[in-house]
């Protein structure tokens, strides 16, 4: 085996042991497109057109992807969702 190959086989590795979680908003017939909005926009640091689009998918597909990443970055930001009186939950 190569020193590339290794070197490779080590980043694959590295990869596949990162534990990405997501925070999943789901659908309801309570919020406003703007407060969706809004509310990414503040919590999930999303630009206004990102923010959009999720709550476009979110009407349509019945939930979206809002946010990925490691559980205690995810965590402090779920519970923002829900105090504003969204629908997520992280997976």
């Amino acid at each position: 085996m190569s020193t590339r190959e290794k070197e490779l086989e080590d980043v694959l590795v590295e990869e596949e042991t990162t534990n990405e979680h997501e925070i999943v908003l789901f659908n309801d017939d309570v919020n406003t497109f703007d407060h969706v909005i809004t509310t990414l926009i503040n919590v999930c640091e999303h630009t206004p057109e990102q923010a959009e689009q999720c709550s476009i998918i979110v009407h349509y597909k019945g939930k979206c992807t809002v946010k990925t990443g490691e559980y205690s970055f995810l965590e402090p930001r779920c519970s923002k969702l829900l105090q504003a009186g969204l629908s997520a939950e992280i997976v």
